[in-house]
C-alpha cells in the first residue's frame, strides 16, 4: 500500500493550492478516502473525506474553502484549498478510510504566509 502525496507550498493569505494524493496497493475505488492535517505542536486534525460514491464530509473550519474530489481511474484524491489562512499550515496527510487516523501518506508541507 502506499500513497504518495503532492502540491503543497508557500502561498500568501487568500491563496489556493490542490493537493493530490495518488494510491496503489489497494482497491482505491471502493475505499473512503481522508485528508488530515497536523499544524507544529498540535495533534493530527480530520480535514475531510470523500466515500467510494462520491459523498463529502468536511470539518467546520474548512466548510465553503476546501473541496475533496476523487479519480478513480488515476487512483488519486484530491484538495482544492481556496481562501487559505495562517492556520491552515501544517502537513496534509492523504488517508486511507473515514477518520483520518488510518494508513497514511508521508505528508505535504502547506505554510501560509506573507
Amino acid at each position: 500500500v502506499q500513497l504518495v502525496e503532492s502540491g503543497g507550498g508557500l502561498v500568501q493569505p487568500g491563496g489556493s493550492l490542490r493537493l493530490s494524493c495518488t494510491a496503489s496497493g489497494f482497491t482505491f475505488s471502493s475505499s473512503t478516502m481522508s485528508w488530515a492535517r497536523q499544524a507544529p505542536g498540535k495533534g493530527l486534525e480530520w480535514v475531510s473525506r470523500i466515500t467510494s460514491n462520491g459523498n463529502t464530509y468536511y470539518a467546520d473550519s474548512m466548510k465553503g474553502r476546501f473541496t475533496i474530489s476523487r479519480d478513480n481511474a488515476k487512483n488519486t484524491v484530491y484538495l482544492q484549498m481556496n481562501s487559505l489562512k495562517p492556520e491552515d499550515t501544517a502537513v496534509y496527510y492523504c488517508v486511507i478510510g473515514p477518520t483520518g487516523r488510518g494508513l497514511r501518506g508521508q505528508g505535504t508541507q502547506v505554510t501560509v504566509s506573507s
